[in-house]
């Protein structure tokens, strides 16, 4: 019997939260099994909102360690307190670090947090078992020195998801998303404020560019994640540049929407 494919995006906005979008997060549910993929705001009430159960959760991956990616982390450990479980946390070294500094920080790796986490560093290239029936392979993309986008690839199912987390256009990762059944890929603003903010560009990517090298690398869904909620654009108009080059499926996520692979 297949097991079921399903992302959730908890959240699809940028560093700044708006009253539709907060930070960009995903869920991953593959059978029973929830895969976090980094971890702002209030991910356990998320979690509950969309009919998911926070105890399924058995692995986190983290992209980086900029705040809207990674503060939610305390309260989610925090929120399984008393619960029996071990949840493997994937991420580079310099990521780990600071990861077990921050639930320090809040005492949350003492003998009464029954909830415990297994660190696993992972670099460029590593590749590992998430569950059985699923890989994962990391690779690192230039937003910040340890920052990595993470390849899924379900085995018994043919089927391969890829996350760029923060990321600017990098052409390494388009080559080696060439074909892959959804790309989930940063998207913080439309062409004309690359000359405006032409900083950003050293760190994300814009929309005419995620359209033109998404259909080069011929994935067939594309969704755009990371919006810049406190620039003056509408998504109407990051999904018309998308669609000037793209021409597979197109989704616009909503917060707490779900879809189904």
């Amino acid at each position: 019997m297949e097991k079921d494919i399903e992302i959730g995006f908890l959240g699809t906005g940028g560093a700044v939260a708006t009253q539709e979008r907060d930070n960009t997060a995903l869920v991953i549910r593959y059978d029973t099994d929830l895969f976090l993929i980094d971890c702002p705001g209030a991910v356990f009430q998320k979690f509950k909102r969309m009919g998911m159960d926070p105890r399924r959760v058995t692995s986190i991956l983290v992209t980086h360690v900029h705040p809207d990616h990674i503060y939610g982390l305390p309260i989610l450990i925090h929120s399984l307190m008393l619960d029996e479980m071990c949840i493997r946390l994937y991420a580079s070294e310099e990521s780990i670090r600071f990861c077990r500094d921050l639930l320090e920080l809040y005492q949350l790796q003492s003998d009464k947090i029954k909830c415990r986490l297994e660190f696993v560093s992972v670099g460029h290239g590593d590749r590992f078992l998430l569950a059985p029936g699923l890989e994962c392979q990391a690779m690192h993309v230039p937003h910040k020195a340890a920052s990595l986008a993470f390849f899924l690839d379900f085995l018994d199912r043919g089927r391969t998801v890829v996350y760029s987390g923060d990321s600017p256009l990098h052409p390494p990762l388009f080559k080696a998303a060439a074909g892959s059944d959804l790309l989930i890929h940063d998207c913080s603003i439309p062409s004309r404020l690359a000359g405006q903010y032409e900083f950003l560009l050293q760190m994300h990517t814009h929309a005419l560019d995620l359209g033109s090298f998404a259909q080069q690398a011929r994935v067939k869904r594309l969704a755009p994640v990371h919006f810049f909620g406190e620039l003056d654009y509408s998504l109407a108009e990051i999904e018309t540049e998308i669609r000037r080059h793209y021409s597979g499926e197109l989704i616009m996520p909503r917060d707490l929407q779900r879809i189904m692979l």
